[in-house]
């Protein structure tokens, strides 16, 4: 679970108010067990009669990500999901079952992107990586080996 000290400090100091219903959010966010959409959150929201508005929990959610307290993810379906993360540079691992989620530091990817900026040309401003598959408990429950080639 994420604490939602980081997230209230990042609005804080951005000069965003720290209204009733941010921190609702904020804290809808914490909850979460795995990545989540807008839609959903807003869900949780109804259900636990915040009487938060979708309005809100969309506005929140993109702040938060614009200040690096929150990610979206892109999906292999095509939607979008988010997920409360460190604001620091990582990249995502991301169990297509169970939607568990575990973040990875660099994994040699700084030497990776050099590589690509020499035989390219480009400069490269930023990067994200989100890997796709099962998490170890997801492929316990299968006959599928946890180091299949890709």
């Amino acid at each position: 679970m994420v604490d939602s000290a980081p997230l209230l400090t990042a609005l804080d100091r951005a000069g965003y108010r720290l209204t009733d219903a941010r921190r609702a959010v904020v804290q809808l966010i914490v909850d979460q067990p795995r990545h989540f959409s807008a839609a959903e959150l807003f869900a949780a929201a109804r259900a636990q009669r915040t009487g938060i508005g979708r309005a809100t929990v969309f506005r929140t959610l993109e702040v938060l990500s614009e200040l690096g307290q929150v990610e979206r993810l892109d999906l292999p379906s095509g939607k979008h999901a988010y997920i409360a993360c460190e604001p620091s540079h990582h990249h995502h691992v991301i169990c297509s079952r169970c939607g568990r989620t575990a973040e990875v530091a660099d994994a040699g990817l700084r030497r990776l992107v050099r590589d690509v900026v020499r035989q390219t040309g480009f400069r490269v401003d930023d990067h994200r990586l989100e890997l796709f598959g099962l998490c170890s408990a997801c492929v316990a429950s299968t006959s599928v080996p946890i180091d299949r080639p890709i």
